[in-house]
């Protein structure tokens, strides 16, 4: 109950909350960005199909460093590269490999001052590590994305705390096609707040679900970004919030990002 009233306490604040080159946002023409992110995750406890918390048979961890870059092709598209190299251990197996490899283009349909639509299509080639945190690793090989994203920028904005001066809010919906596991429908939410030209918050929901009653999954990853001119430095946390056929993982999010 305690994780289910969070999740319903962010998506309360996302739907009444206040951008940044990313989500539904393309990146100018000849610009791009690069984000590096090292993510150490643990569990010792995983959702069963009924979606009960049981204590896993050993500790299970995942360490990712992943890579995405984007770019700016057009005022309206933008080439979007994501990749990663994975190690972990649990009960069954000790792995360490590359992750899944995806390209993509962002087009951005429709905009005006704050509101933006974009639509995403990608492909993913499946590696050694896991393609998906609900399969043992190299289980997967290629994927396909279709996505839709909403983003509205926000002005001076004030909720139980410091005034920002500015922030965002997004909304992803997508249908991910995948051989070798089942289909999946992801949703994912974010809310953004900058405090002066420095310091930006992020607050982030990743949910999804498999098909024909499958595993089932929803984080909420919680940040503090600093911005030093072109670079900026992350340091969050992940955590699970509800599941079925996952495990309860929760760990530490560093993320270093430029600009150029």
């Amino acid at each position: 109950m305690k994780r289910a009233g969070g999740l319903l306490l962010t998506l309360a604040a996302l739907a009444v909350a206040a951008p940044a080159a990313a989500g539904p946002w393309v990146m100018p023409r000849g610009e791009g960005q690069v984000i590096v992110k090292f993510e150490d995750m643990r569990a010792d406890q995983g959702y069963d199909p009924d979606g009960v918390l049981l204590p896993l048979p050993a500790e299970r961890r995942d360490t990712t460093v992943s890579v995405f870059a984007e770019y700016g092709l057009t005022r309206d598209l933008t080439l979007r590269l994501k990749g990663d190299w994975q190690s972990g251990e649990d009960a069954f197996v000790d792995y360490e490999g590359r992750g899944p490899v995806e390209i993509g283009l962002n087009w951005q349909v429709w905009r005006d001052d704050r509101t933006v639509v974009a639509l995403y299509g990608a492909v993913a080639d499946g590696g050694e590590g896991r393609n998906a945190g609900y399969a043992a690793p190299g289980v997967g090989a290629q994927d396909w994305e279709a996505r839709i994203a909403v983003g509205r920028s926000f002005g001076e904005w004030r909720v139980l705390g410091p005034k920002t001066t500015g922030g965002f809010a997004t909304f992803e919906a997508a249908r991910r096609m995948r051989s070798g596991l089942p289909d999946e429908t992801r949703l994912e939410a974010t809310l953004g707040a900058h405090f002066g030209p420095r310091w930006m918050v992020l607050n982030q929901i990743y949910a999804g679900q498999t098909d024909d009653g499958g595993a089932r999954w929803a984080s909420l990853e919680n940040s503090l970004v600093r911005h030093f001119g072109d670079w900026s430095a992350q340091l969050g946390w992940r955590t699970t919030l509800a599941g079925r056929e996952t495990p309860d993982a929760s760990g530490l999010v560093v993320g270093l990002w430029r600009r150029f």
